[in-house]
This record gives C-alpha cells, structure tokens and sequence, in this order.
C-alpha cells in the first residue's frame, strides 16, 4: 500500500481490478478497463432520462439485433459515463440510426468506420464537453465516454468484435471515441442543428460514420480561394476514392471558419465550391488504377468525385492557436440524413 491509503482502500481496490477481470475474461471491454455497473447505478442512469427503458433506440437489422434504452444505460455506464451523459448517448443513437449506412450493416463494413457524433447547445458547457482546443483528442470525461458508450453498445449488444462479426481490414483508432462539441461561440456561422432545422439554442446531435480523417495545415495565405484550393486537393486525393466515387466533410478550424466568412463565404458556398473543385481527369483516376469509364473516354473529362454540395458536412470546432483543420471522410456516398436530433433531458 501507499503512504496514506487504508487496509479498507486497498480491499476496495482489489476488488476493483478483480471486477476489471471479469469483464475483460466476458469480452465487455473494448479492450480498456470498463466500470462495473451494479443495479443501483443502472437505476441511476435511468432517472437521467424520460425515455422508458425498454424503449429499443437502436437496431442491427442484418443480424436481427437491437439495443433497448436499458442496455444502453449499462453500457453507457461501463464507458465511464455520468448518469446526466446518458441522454446525449441516447441522442446519438437517435442520429446514428437515421443513416441508411448505419441500419445497412456498415459497422461490420471492411473499413472499420467510427462515429462521428457532433453536440451543439448549452449542454456541451453543462456536461463539459469540449468545443475548443484539442477537441479530436484526449483529456476530457464527456467526449470520450459518450462517444465509447456508442461503441461499447455496438460490441455488447450487436456482437459486432474484431475477429468475428466485425470485419475491418484495419479499422480507424476514432473506433474508440470521436465526440466533439461545436465551437458555437467563435463560428461565424450559424450552428450545425440550426443549420438542419432546430431552433436556435436547442440541445441535440448529429452523427455520421467517418472513414478517417486528414488534417489540412495552412496558415500560408491570407487569400480565401487558394485555402478553399488546398482544401479541395485533400478532398479529390486519389487514395480516399472507390473508382470515381469519394466524399468528405471539414472539422473547420476557428481561424480558417472566420477567414472564409470575413470574405463573405456563407456555409452553402464553401459547399458548392468544395463540390466544383474536388474534380479529377479520367487520365488521373486512370494512373491510380480507378477509371471505370472505359477505353473510349476522354482523358480529361474532369470528374465531380463528391456526390452533392449539402453532403460536405461543416462543423466549426477547436481553437485559435494555429490556422488548421480537419477532413472527415464519411462512410458511403449516397451522403448522410443531415438531421439533428433533440437531447431529452429529465
């Protein structure tokens, strides 16, 4: 024992790492140490939300599978959640379940997507969920827990584990959390829920299975186009295509949102130019092996390789310290719901 720990501090944490075991020899972890979950503190959980606890809120149909609100609460809680995190879990699911790549089976997909769940509205400051700097890292309880809670569901309740019903060739580390706040406070635009039809200051998710991410570092010029042009060269990379197809959303940096809004971009135009100008020739998808038009076509045909400019996702989030962002890739291309979805809180 250490200095100042007592003889019942060291049984109560023996038990602890004892309770830790059990869980990793039942396969409930998604390979860190989980909380054990007793039926007071389920009962806990479920007092946070008005939702009943038999409520099914999310669904494998594929594997004829589903998760009830109860369930989510006990995984929630394994995650290392509060019990006042378990409604914006809920939500998530909520949004997850309005992706038809979601319902159709992509989570056991050969890419190993992970969800992107995005919280706009005073309980990002409630709950602590961070907005700001180092927001697609590590070091904050809301984001991490929420957005493992979700992945914890996925492998307790859907079965879905690597090396079984999972069938990733490599999977993406954000499979363990990928939870941010949007950074409503510095955006130059209006918030990502409002933008899809809540109300102002509402409470609510969104969410989207991204492939990876890829960061975009420019802080070289002051000219709106040549950033938007180095945005779009990340976007129309030859590697994150499947034959002619791809896609892509932007994690926009602080700096970079208010750069493009300064020089009068609305959201609807950093979409419609990314749209116009992530375009490749036939000859370039060809040396990438990826032309699928056939001998007969022109080489330099420019090809749109994102399907529509309202299925490029913007979120402003983190801080100000330099003039970077982030590319999300979303998982399919048929493009996501765009749809927010209300945090039912008790």
């Amino acid at each position: 024992m250490s200095a100042g720990t007592t003889t019942d501090d060291a049984v109560l944490l023996d038990h602890a790492r004892a309770a830790a075991e059990h869980a990793y020899a039942r396969g409930w972890t998604d390979g860190l140490p989980v909380v054990p979950v007793t039926a007071s503190v389920l009962e806990e959980f479920l007092a946070a939300t008005p939702r009943a606890r038999d409520e099914v809120v999310a669904r494998m149909p594929n594997l004829g599978r589903e998760a009830t609100v109860e369930l989510v609460a006990v995984n929630a809680a394994m995650a290392g959640c509060r019990p006042e995190h378990l409604p914006v879990v809920l939500a998530a699911w909520d949004a997850l379940m309005a992706q038809r790549v979601v319902t159709g089976g992509a989570w056991q997909s050969t890419s190993g997507p992970a969800p992107l769940i995005v919280v706009n509205g005073p309980v990002r400051t409630a709950l602590g969920i961070n907005s700001a700097g180092g927001v697609l890292g590590p070091g904050f309880r809301a984001n991490a827990t929420i957005a493992r809670a979700v992945g914890l569901v996925v492998r307790n309740a859907f079965g879905v584990r690597p090396h079984e019903l999972e069938q990733a060739t490599q999977g993406v580390p954000g499979r363990f959390t990928l939870c941010i706040g949007e950074n409503e406070e510095e955006s130059p635009w209006e918030p990502l829920a409002v933008e899809l039809g809540l109300p102002p200051g509402s409470d609510a998710v969104s969410a989207l299975l991204l492939r990876t991410c890829e960061f975009i570092d420019n802080r070289h010029t002051d000219d709106p186009e040549r950033l938007l042009w180095d945005i779009a060269d990340t976007a129309a990379r030859t590697g994150a295509a499947i034959g002619h197809r791809s896609s892509a959303g932007l994690v926009l940096g602080v700096e970079h949102a208010q750069h493009l809004a300064a020089a009068g971009f609305t959201k609807a135009d950093v979409q419609q130019w990314l749209y116009d100008h992530a375009v490749r020739t036939r000859a370039d998808l060809d040396r990438a092996g990826k032309d699928e038009s056939g001998p007969d076509a022109d080489p330099d045909e420019p090809v749109h390789l994102l399907p529509a400019p309202e299925q490029i996702p913007i979120v402003v989030a983190g801080a100000r310290n330099a003039a970077m962002s982030m590319l999300v890739r979303p998982f399919g291309f048929t493009g996501w719901s765009r749809t927010a979805h209300p945090v039912q809180l008790r």
